[in-house]
């Protein structure tokens, strides 16, 4: 399979609809920017949203909890058992990584694959992953269980250059507008499998992180998983499937897929600060 990533962004944004796209979801995030419980309650917004976004995250990996569940184990008003189940495991990387990528966006300019490294550690530890292999990507020989619709993951051997492919997106951030950089790193993650376990916690992250940082979402408002999740599961799988064919009909689709993920991203942002404007949240 052949690394999208080698491919010259900028042909990407000249593929038929591609441009259009990436400006509708743009004009989308500066209407949500200019909220009126914007102006004076990000915070508590973007709380919310890191809620909202770790609850889409655990659901795009086949786990579903209320959503005022996930609130009450993220502010610490429900406790994680001691012995987690599966799916236990799965929600608290979800919201372990999605609290992470806060304190990320200050940092990916200059240390982007300290990012990602990080980004893996929060989400793999409630996992069972050794500390050995947290932030560290797999080691020869060793294969990865996840996302198998989208075939089999890249060869151990070869993740170290792909994994330089992605940090090198990652500091294309300003000159390649953010919503494609975070598109097309989230798909690389999805699609390498990096890691023995965790990646698609990590990719969705990786999507917020730099969408935030890179000045497309400033505020961090905005629910890119819930974006997602509101196309539907099968049509998040199915756009990552063709990215994964390394064609640049592949790639198109996926970054349609995501710049429409964007939109209902910061209208989902905007449901966040219309329930904080109101008194209405949680």
């Amino acid at each position: 399979m052949s690394s999208p990533v080698a491919i010259s962004v900028e042909p990407l944004l000249r593929l038929p609809g591609v441009s259009d796209a990436v400006e509708e979801a743009r004009e989308a995030c500066t209407r949500l920017r200019w909220h009126q419980a914007l102006r004076r309650r990000i915070p508590e917004a973007a709380a919310e949203s890191r809620v909202r976004g770790a609850r889409e995250n655990a659901f795009l990996d086949g786990i579903q909890l209320p959503l005022e569940t996930v609130r009450d184990l993220s502010r610490g008003a429900l406790t994680w058992r001691a012995d987690p189940l599966p799916d236990e495991q799965v929600v608290r990387g979800a919201v372990q990584v999605t609290a992470e990528a806060e304190h990320l966006r200050g940092v990916l300019s200059a240390a982007p694959r300290q990012v990602v490294a990080r980004l893996h550690t929060a989400a793999a530890t409630p996992l069972g992953v050794a500390a050995s292999g947290l932030g560290r990507p797999r080691d020869p020989g060793v294969g990865c269980a996840e996302l198998v619709e989208l075939g089999e993951p890249v060869d151990a051997r070869l993740v170290a250059g792909r994994l330089d492919g992605i940090v090198g997106l990652l500091r294309a951030v300003g000159p390649v507008p953010a919503g494609v950089v975070g598109a097309l790193v989230h798909a690389e993650v999805a699609v390498v499998r990096p890691f023995e376990r965790g990646n698609g916690l990590v990719a969705r992250a990786l999507e917020r992180v730099v969408v935030q940082a890179g000045g497309l979402d400033p505020t961090g408002v905005a629910v890119p998983e819930a974006g997602h999740r509101s196309l539907g599961q099968t049509a998040y799988v199915g756009a990552l499937a063709a990215y994964a064919t390394g064609t640049q009909d592949g790639v198109r689709l996926w970054l349609l897929h995501c710049c429409e993920a964007m939109v209902a991203a910061a209208a989902e942002g905007t449901r966040v600060a219309d329930a904080v404007l109101t008194g209405r949240l949680g």
